[in-house]
């Protein structure tokens, strides 16, 4: 090498100053990657346990403080892809990409299928020009969509005619799942679970397809949403059935804003669940929801007209009257949302750091922990576990609660606390005497999560009968849910199918039914 060709000094200061920054870039950026790393971790891992965890925090600061977590999670893993990216761009040339941490991927699923692409290969040895002989191949598998497709069924029938007597012959027209239109049952179950599932309106799926070249007016898909409601009346029966023959019910409701003559005003979604899982039932679960325009008692003595058994249910008056003695078939038993009442105590604890309050919730918390082991045991083996080890820290409580109720002011919030369960004890104490008895009423306020969520989205009902449109849809979606089964699936299914369905069969429609026939085949 010449003279001419080496280096100045100054340019050998800049390279290894620039080469200087550029591993400082990358200590930096590693040092962000795996900041971002940790608290990713740590914040999957309380996300985990609150979803886990019925009766923690979430059940007190509700879905709010989840999605917050969420959200949290999202901005952190979204900051530790960008310090990923900013990394790659640092150590490139200086640091091999294998000797870099290698990502914790999960394989991606199996049932999905798979498009090889092979990378042109030379055809001869780059170095010498010899002859190739295979050894392997390394695959890297990226995951991808392919958007939504659009296609026009048609259904032709052919006519013929008998050469003999000239008879005209052709096959029967087919049933469609909606007389009105000519939807297909797919696209059918994408508009309902878009709307009832992901809270998306009418409006809004107008403007999605609209971008794809297909344009369906509103009043179209309100329309079909109308016309899939009456077809799918049937099923809500059977399945409303199905729930008001259990022995043991969730109860709640939600407000509902409903548009009128220009304004709103509040109707009421209730839901009724049945799950049985946590005392051993076999019975699949279900949820049955219906709309009212106010909250009088008038409505839950309506619904549950002709059941009899144990309703959990928050302290709602309205369920009053069907815990008469006079009542037929019989008098409804009520019991107590323990969930409900420690989430009085928890907020005082947490907000006026009251140490009565404390104590009752750390007290409550004692009992949640003994109820969580025996979740899903038979009722007999609940029963035993609950006398035992449970109702003496019942009992404790509610001796520390009648000690300590006289202590204090008739305006202590704690003392309403309090009072909420003295007046109450005997729902409360319910589970002691009855293994299928629940401990709280989460199932309910689980199912009813949904319309709170969708509120924000459609904003309100447009009449009192779309309200009793929504409550049928949401009984079908909710009870598909319940049964880990895809809404949308399953509801493009059943409305291919019921038109022609005998009506005495309609049972093998309901989800779980649905499940173990696909299952099978």
């Amino acid at each position: 090498m010449t003279s001419a060709e080496s280096p100045s000094a100054d340019e050998v200061v800049a390279l290894r100053a620039a080469l200087a920054a550029a591993e400082q870039a990358r200590l930096e950026a590693e040092a962000r990657a795996s900041g971002a790393e940790a608290l990713v971790a740590q914040l999957k891992l309380m996300i985990a346990k609150m979803r886990q965890d019925r009766f923690g925090a979430s059940s007190e600061r509700g879905r709010k403080l989840l999605d917050q977590m969420e959200l949290e999670l999202e901005e952190l893993e979204t900051a530790s892809g960008e310090a990923d990216a900013a990394l790659d761009v640092a150590a490139s040339g200086a640091v091999n990409p294998q000797q870099r941490r290698k990502p914790r991927r999960a394989p991606l699923p199996e049932h999905l299928p798979r498009e090889r692409v092979v990378l042109p290969s030379p055809s001869s040895c780059p170095c010498c020009g010899g002859r190739l002989s295979k050894l392997g191949e390394d695959i890297t598998e990226t995951l991808e969509v392919v958007p939504r497709q659009w296609k026009v069924i048609q259904i032709v029938r052919e006519k013929f005619s008998c050469r003999n007597c000239e008879a005209i012959t052709q096959p029967p027209a087919p049933f469609h799942p909606i007389a009105r239109g000519r939807a297909g049952p797919n696209l059918l179950a994408t508009i309902l679970e878009a709307k009832f599932a992901q809270h998306l309106p009418l409006n809004r799926q107008s403007e999605s397809f609209a971008r794809e070249g297909i344009e369906l007016d509103i009043s179209t898909l309100a329309d079909w949403v109308g016309a899939c409601s009456a077809t799918l009346s049937p099923l809500v029966a059977v399945l409303r059935h199905h729930v008001l023959v259990a022995e043991r019910l969730h109860g709640d409701d939600t407000t509902v804003p409903v548009l009128a003559k220009g304004k709103t005003t509040t109707g009421r979604l209730w839901v009724y669940v049945r799950d049985d899982r946590p005392f051993g039932g076999p019975a699949p679960p279900a949820a049955v929801f219906h709309y009212s325009p106010d909250r009088t008692a008038a409505h839950p003595n309506r619904h549950l007209a002709g059941w009899s058994g144990v309703l959990q249910s928050d302290a709602y008056a309205g369920y009053n009257d069907l815990a008469a003695p006079t009542r037929l078939p019989g008098p409804v038993v009520q019991a107590g949302c323990w969930a409900h009442a420690r989430r009085k105590f928890f907020d005082l604890a947490e907000l006026g750091k009251a140490p009565l309050a404390k104590e009752a919730v750390q007290r409550m918390d004692a009992i949640f922990a003994l109820e969580r082991g025996i979740s899903g045991q038979t009722p007999q083996a609940r029963l035993a576990m609950r006398q035992e080890k449970i109702a003496p820290l019942v009992d404790d409580l509610h001796d520390w609660m009648r000690t300590t109720r006289p202590k204090l002011s008739r305006h202590s919030e704690v003392g309403k606390a309090i009072d909420y369960m003295l007046k109450r004890w005997d729902t409360f104490a319910l589970f002691l005497a009855d293994g299928r008895v629940c401990l709280t009423n989460n199932a309910a306020e689980r199912s009813l999560r949904g319309v709170a969520v969708g509120r924000k989205a459609w904003l309100f009902c447009g009449s009192d009968r779309g309200g009793e449109r929504a409550a049928a849809i949401y009984s079908l979606i909710v009870t598909a849910w319940l049964n880990d089964v895809d809404p949308r699936a399953w509801l493009a299914d059943v409305l291919a199918r019921i038109n022609d369905h005998r009506a005495s069969r309609l049972d093998e429609l309901l989800p779980w039914n649905w499940k173990a026939a696909a299952s099978t085949t």
